[in-house]
């Protein structure tokens, strides 16, 4: 599952009945379909997602 941000707006339909609205600025941990959707409309690029740090 890769991440991406979106650059533009973004309705996915996984389903008929079903739609996951993005806003433009998002990161998301999205699934590989909805990536690869998202980036075909030039409304998303995909980025590497850094873990967070750990203090202690």
């Amino acid at each position: 599952m890769p991440w991406v941000r979106f650059t533009a707006d973004f309705d996915f339909k996984p389903t008929r009945q079903t739609t996951i609205a993005y806003r433009d600025g998002d990161e998301k941990l999205v699934t590989t379909v909805c990536a690869n959707a998202a980036v075909g409309a030039s409304k998303a690029v995909r980025i590497t997602k850094r873990k967070a740090k750990t203090y202690g």
